[in-house]
């Protein structure tokens, strides 16, 4: 079965094939680095990190673009008020670029924590300035776009096809309904491509008109095309930038000659107290607030438990369920690592069963526009099967075979056990021997009735993040992270 990817530019499930057979290229929408990143900026990068991983799993060479605003993004998200770089440099007292490497670094820091592997290239607004440029005067020359008192505006009524990503007419747009428009443009639906700086703007490059800097949309075109060239494969980003920024990427690409991306991708917003979390409303909770009382992995887990294209009200009591889950999962690959080495040959035909089942459940479900939801679900499937087979010892063909599920699909794609945590799960020889001759221990007290020392052992264990749990075939333990 093919991959189906929903895309937005037709608003339907379509096959994906890429420009180039066997090669992809994808480019996501990266953060405007201006202040901590919360709960909401980490579903985008999680949700596409599992398309990379899924494509690589499938044997294609990807090339993963996402790039870091520095520049250029107004706090109206159109073409006035301050930007949002400068404004946060001015309450910090420190440069625009010293406010963008602050919170690029945190937030990739962040993303470090949730396990979303680096993107292949970050590039950044500022240092793309040429190209945006370069653009910008084919827009003009192609009469796509015009110069107004040292700032350049794209020309909307110039190009019929402006508005086919949100389904949008051109003529039912209104003018102004965010911000008040601007007398020097020929039509209030213009959008800038440059911007002429005000004496007191801090961010500020020579132009052929003037000093400026660049437009918000004109960076992700520019970007975009010089790493991925024209048609290429995939544009995804959050479904609040459809409609300005994604709809005038493409505006501006298909003006000035370009064959622009093949299929879009949005995913919808994480709410808090039924709102949108924004870092403009304060109404969030930031990442690193989540890192200090969860193991980030429980919100990696707790955000693909809900399809990208959903809204995902955030709780408490959702965090701590997916925590409860992440950890039944966790604890089968820990146990099926740990019996492994001892395990007899052979194999259990249930259990090779089941690992048909989760290949081919796992697989239909991410080739169905990635709905990781029904993965996980048959993650834990496959999971109850394999705890009836460990009750019945099974062979070491068999869970070879299991462990390597776990890595390829658990690791491997959904990017859940990435090697930190798994780790300090297993403890090494060193925990594996030391929890081993405790529980021995235990076992001897309660052989001998003495209660109070069985108890106080497995007690101390609990307090030390180490469950013991009696079953029939004998003690049980795990750690919890």
């Amino acid at each position: 079965m093919p991959l189906y990817i929903y895309n937005t530019l037709t608003r339907a499930k379509e096959a994906f094939e890429p420009a180039i057979p066997g090669h992809v290229g994808i480019y996501v929408c990266g953060p405007t680095v201006y202040a901590d990143p919360h709960l909401g900026h980490a579903r985008g990068p999680i949700v596409y990190d599992v398309l990379r991983r899924w494509l690589h799993y499938q044997g294609y060479r990807v090339r993963f673009v996402s790039n870091i605003t520095d520049v250029g993004h107004l706090t109206d998200d159109a073409d006035q008020g301050e930007d949002k770089i400068q404004r946060r440099a001015k309450l910090e007292r420190l440069e625009p670029m010293e406010v963008a490497e602050k919170y690029m670094w945190r937030y990739f820091d962040e993303m470090q924590a949730l396990n979303v592997l680096r993107p292949d290239i970050s590039p950044r607004a500022a240092g793309h300035i040429p190209e945006q440029i370069e653009l910008t005067e084919t827009l003009i020359r192609r009469g796509h776009a015009y110069v107004a008192n040292g700032s350049v505006y794209f020309r909307v009524r110039s190009w019929p096809g402006f508005g086919k990503l949100s389904n949008r007419d051109i003529e039912e747009q209104e003018a102004g309904a965010r911000v008040e428009v601007r007398e020097e443009k020929e039509d209030p639906r213009d959008f800038a491509l440059w911007k002429r700086a005000d004496p007191e703007h801090l961010m500020r490059w020579n132009s052929p008109w003037g000093v400026g800097f660049p437009g918000w949309h004109i960076e992700c075109t520019a970007m975009s095309l010089k790493y991925l060239g024209d048609g290429f494969d995939i544009h995804a980003g959050g479904v609040d930038l459809q409609f300005p920024h994604h709809e005038a990427e493409i505006a501006q690409a298909e003006a000035a000659g370009h064959a622009f991306a093949r299929y879009w991708m949005h995913h919808y917003h994480v709410l808090l107290n039924g709102q949108k979390m924004a870092k403009s409303t304060g109404n969030l909770v930031s990442l690193a607030e989540l890192r200090a009382r969860h193991e980030p992995m429980y919100v990696r887990f707790y955000l693909l438990n809900s399809h990208y294209r959903s809204v995902l009200d955030f709780t408490d009591e959702g965090l701590e369920a997916a925590r409860n889950g992440y950890l039944r999962l966790l604890n089968a690959y820990r146990e099926v690592r740990r019996y492994l080495p001892q395990a007899p040959s052979g194999s259990h035909p249930g259990l090779e069963q089941a690992l048909q089942t989760l290949y081919r459940d796992f697989s239909a479900a991410l080739d169905d526009d990635l709905n990781t939801p029904q993965a996980i679900a048959a993650l834990f499937n496959f999971v109850t099967e394999l705890n009836k087979a460990l009750a019945e010892r099974p062979g070491r063909d068999s869970l070879a075979k299991a462990e390597k599920a776990f890595a390829e699909l658990g690791e491997g794609v959904l990017g859940l056990f990435p090697p930190r945590v798994l780790e300090s799960q297993l403890g090494g020889a060193l925990l594996e021997g030391l929890v081993g001759l405790l529980l021995e221990l235990r076992e001897e007290a309660r052989a001998a009735r003495n209660f109070a020392l069985s108890d106080r052992i497995r007690d101390r264990l609990a307090e030390l993040g180490v469950v013991v749990e009696d079953t029939r075939q004998g003690p049980k333990w795990r750690v919890e992270v």
